[in-house]
């Protein structure tokens, strides 16, 4: 089964992604956050990353999300904004002045190098998007009368509290009923709930779903289906077969389900790292291109970046192979620049997807 997604000409929105946007800190190079002096401000959201790359490829997109009145707040406005991306939807609060409640999250993020591993530590109870409540957005008049194409929400937004568990069903549910594609990144947080609560809450979601994302620990934690064999801590190679047996049960479990992507990672060190994905799409396993020992110099976004990449695909009416490889382009380029958030641009892409060599460009 196919994708069906509407003509642009249709739409005012190509996608619009519903999660939550908080500020980053992070300390310059590979500093460590115990001994920082300074910390670097940019911007990110699993769910907000894909919105606003798909704006830096010349795609019209908006976020739903939380923010308050605040000068943190509008630090995130005002990156959307600069974009491109519409922040008409965004549930906006008066700022208490405190910050007891309607916050704008904080994550802090070390940059690992060699052994050391990339650390992400979250400042983001209480938070505005956490505080959304069902019916603060007109789902209706956004996807039935301004009309979008493509829904793209997860699993980090959904945990939040049971207000978002909430304001996601009703999400999906009217995206489905307006012919909506509807994307969701399973992306499990084991420190924003437990894989019991993630399975209750998720598997009802999964029939106005069209294109789940996920990663073998994700598809067992949110789902409940357990590859064979497979140890997500291993410098060796994936075995895929294992992963391709777990995606075949999912789709015939949910017939409705008409893409599963997943990255491939193998972690050499903190800055190289094997990188590649699959895709399932319409009865067919599809392979990325493949990268072996990639450099980076920010793995953080990475993931987004492959979701965004293959959704740009879809959109801009790519072949399933052709979509794929964006993916994995667009997810090796984000890694190449620091922060969660896109710094590319389309031509970028293509040449990447392409094969195309890092040789400099005059």
């Amino acid at each position: 089964m196919s994708l069906n997604v509407k003509p642009a000409d249709s739409c005012e929105l190509d996608l619009v992604s519903l999660g939550e946007c908080m500020i980053r800190l992070s300390p310059p190079g590979h500093g460590r956050i115990e001994f920082a002096k300074e910390l670097e401000v940019s911007v990110g959201g699993g769910e907000y990353n894909v919105a606003y790359a798909l704006t830096r490829l010349g795609l019209r997109t908006g976020w739903v999300g939380g923010l308050n009145s605040s000068p943190m707040g509008a630090i995130i406005r005002n990156h959307a904004r600069s974009a491109g991306v519409d922040v008409s939807n965004v549930v906006e609060r008066e700022y208490d002045g405190f910050g007891t409640t309607d916050r704008v999250g904080l994550n802090f993020t070390e940059v690992g190098v060699s052994k050391r591993g990339s650390a992400t530590l979250y400042d983001r109870a209480h938070s505005a998007t956490a505080g959304i409540k069902p019916g603060e957005v007109d789902w209706k008049h956004l996807f039935e009368t301004r009309g979008v194409r493509w829904l793209h929400t997860g699993g980090i937004f959904t945990a939040l509290s049971e207000n978002t568990r909430q304001v996601v069903a009703e999400a999906v549910k009217a995206a489905h009923e307006a012919g909506t594609i509807v994307s969701y990144d399973l992306n499990f947080r084991g420190r924003l709930w437990t894989s019991e609560e993630a399975i209750a809450t998720t598997k009802p979601l999964v029939p106005y779903i069209d294109c789940l994302i996920g990663n073998e620990e994700d598809f067992e934690k949110v789902l409940g289906y357990h590859v064979e064999g497979v140890d997500i801590e291993s410098t060796d190679d994936l075995d895929t077969g294992a992963f391709k047996n777990m995606v075949n049960q999912v789709v015939k479990d949910f017939p409705n389900i008409k893409v599963v992507g997943t990255t491939l990672r193998s972690v050499k060190t903190a800055l190289i790292n094997d990188w590649s994905a699959i895709m399932w799409n319409d009865g067919t396993f599809y392979q990325g291109l493949d990268m072996p020992r990639l450099e980076i110099e920010d793995r953080v976004g990475g993931g987004d970046g492959f979701a965004s990449g293959f959704t740009f695909g879809f959109l801009t009416g790519e072949e399933p192979q052709r979509c794929v490889d964006l993916g994995v382009a667009h997810g090796a380029l984000i890694m190449s620049t620091r922060g969660d958030t896109s710094q590319l641009n389309r031509t970028e892409l293509n040449r990447t997807a392409d094969g195309g060599s890092a040789r400099i460009v005059r």
